[in-house]
């Protein structure tokens, strides 16, 4: 242990205490970095959750003593490691979890049916009614979350007339919702309530816009219908020329709009025709009628009915009889009764307007050159337009399809040469985070090692020479060899003095003194003379 406290001697107090830091710097560097790549990729296990619903949630994971992470100021997000996150989302969903704020008809699981009064079974209903419909509503893709309200006015006996029902609904979205998916909402609230109408219900947005007003009248709603057909027909017409020219001219390369002038007036018409040249029989009649007329014989009078009254004395007269037939016939004449209904919204007038980006060919210094299109093929692809829209002369439709050239230059797509990963994979954002962390650590990693751990090799290296008992062993080693033998070796590089140093332990050096002191006492004289000559040199 000699050699060695020597060279802590020499090093001094400062050289130990900065090694004691950086060697404990390091420690905690490295620490750091294998912790980190270690940990487990965490995912994204639920998002946006409320109070209730986040509180719940890390409660169950506590239980199971999973990992997790959280952010937000009220942790609405809810991390998880990745493997994991499929499992958990059964588990938890089998559990009610998130429940998102709402209650459905669970709630009456939790009650007593005989002791709530009508008015608390009212309400729970209501309720259950309400969450209900705002899960089905977050089913729809872009909707986040829902809140529904229900207005239901209360059955009252012997009441005549009965206020509608009503309904107001909150979405948060992300993104937008079109016309369509903002009607089946409200088709969806309206069929799922009794007596609910869908223009009684309105729709509002995070941001305070009005989707759908529920307080408009029958005619309001007509006009946003009708407005609504109109731009749904501009945009199926625009997007179907658009895939017809670009498919010739390339994508991107044409502009097209589209302007469709509807007729909103809702015509009802009734017309009756009668043909006077058809006639038809709607009923026949037949009467045939006899009659006999004859004397006073047979006739009712105070002398036949005398007793004793003889009738054969009486001369017979003579009888009249009389045929009449009677037949009616009832003819109808054709008629035909036609009643038409043309709803607003038909088609009055198209106009259609085209422009064409021309052909760009490579020229001489390698920049793409422009080209106009020949007017053949443009009036050929004006002529698939006109088929497209259903052109109509006698309506007054009007196509128009210039050639012209546009402002930005087409991207050449040869120019552009993707690289081997963008073509062979697509990194999600998470994989690219990970990357980027893993490359981030790396780089510090041989920044120490640089600029840290090869500057303090390198300072030991070149610290004080070795004590002298390091040369001790071989020294006294060669005593028995001749007096030349005996001489001190030239003095080596740091380094090498270094590494032998490393090489020799204490078992060496003390089975080498021990040598040196047999010597010694066996041969004083020896010892005594050697001593003399190394004095006696100059």
């Amino acid at each position: 242990m000699k050699p060695v406290l020597d060279l802590v001697t020499k090093l001094g107090p400062a050289r130990l205490a900065a090694m004691a830091a950086v060697t404990l710097t390091l420690i905690g560097f490295f620490a750091f970095v294998i912790l980190r790549v270690s940990r487990p990729d965490m995912g994204v296990l639920f998002a946006d959750l409320s109070m209730q619903d986040s509180s719940a949630v890390i409660r169950d994971l506590d239980a199971r003593g999973i990992r997790y992470e959280t952010r937000g100021d009220a942790g609405q997000t809810v991390l998880a490691p990745r493997g994991d996150l499929a499992r958990l989302r059964m588990d938890l969903a089998g559990k009610g979890l998130p429940s998102q704020g709402g209650v459905g008809y669970e709630i009456f699981d939790k009650g007593d049916a005989f002791s709530s009064t009508n008015f608390v079974q009212n309400v729970n209903h209501l309720r259950a009614l309400e969450g209900e419909l705002a899960r089905s509503i977050r089913s729809i893709g872009r909707v986040q979350a829902a809140r529904v309200h229900l207005v239901l006015p209360e059955r009252r006996l012997f009441e005549r007339d009965r206020e509608a029902p009503s309904a107001a609904i909150v979405l948060k979205l992300m993104g937008d919702l079109d016309a369509g998916q903002v009607r089946a909402v409200r088709h969806l609230a309206a069929s799922a309530v009794e007596g609910l109408k869908p223009e009684r219900v309105s729709i509002v947005d995070e941001r305070g816009r009005l989707l759908a007003d529920g307080a408009r009248g029958a005619d309001a709603q007509g006009a946003a219908d009708l407005d609504e057909k109109q731009s749904g027909l501009e945009r199926r017409l625009r997007q179907q020329i658009e895939e017809i020219v670009a498919g010739i001219v390339g994508q991107g390369r044409a502009r097209v709009q589209v302007s469709a002038e509807l007729d909103m007036n809702r015509i009802e018409s009734r017309s009756e025709t009668f043909d006077p040249e058809s006639r038809v029989v709607r009923s026949s009649q037949t009467r045939n009628e006899t009659s006999l007329t004859g004397g006073a014989e047979g006739a009712v009078s105070v002398g036949n009915e005398l007793p004793g009254a003889n009738q054969q004395d009486k001369p017979p007269t003579q009888k009249d009889s009389a045929n009449k037939n009677e037949e009616t016939t009832n003819y109808e004449i054709s008629r035909v009764t036609k009643t038409e209904i043309a709803e607003g919204g038909r088609i009055k007038r198209l106009s259609v307007a085209v422009a064409l980006d021309g052909s760009y060919a490579p020229g001489p210094d390698g920049k793409p050159v422009y080209q106009a299109r020949p007017a053949a093929e443009v009036e050929r692809i004006a002529a698939l337009v006109r088929t497209a829209v259903g052109f109509d002369k006698a309506r007054g439709d009007q196509v128009e399809v210039v050639n012209l050239r546009f402002a930005e230059a087409p991207v050449v797509p040869e120019f552009a040469e993707p690289g081997l990963i963008q073509s062979l994979i697509a990194p999600s954002k998470e994989d690219i985070l990970r990357m980027v962390e893993l490359a981030v650590l790396s780089l510090l990693t041989i920044i120490v090692l640089m600029v840290v751990v090869r500057p303090l090799v390198r300072r030991v290296l070149t610290a004080d020479p070795v004590p002298a008992a390091f040369l001790a062993g071989p020294v006294l080693a060669g005593v028995e060899g001749s007096a030349s033998e005996m001489a001190l070796a030239p003095r080596e590089n740091t380094t090498a003095r270094l590494v032998e140093f490393a090489k020799i332990n204490g078992q060496v050096q003390a089975e080498t003194v021990q040598r040196v002191v047999d010597m010694v006492r066996a041969s004083p004289t020896e010892t005594v003379e050697v001593l003399r000559n190394w004095i006696q040199e100059n």
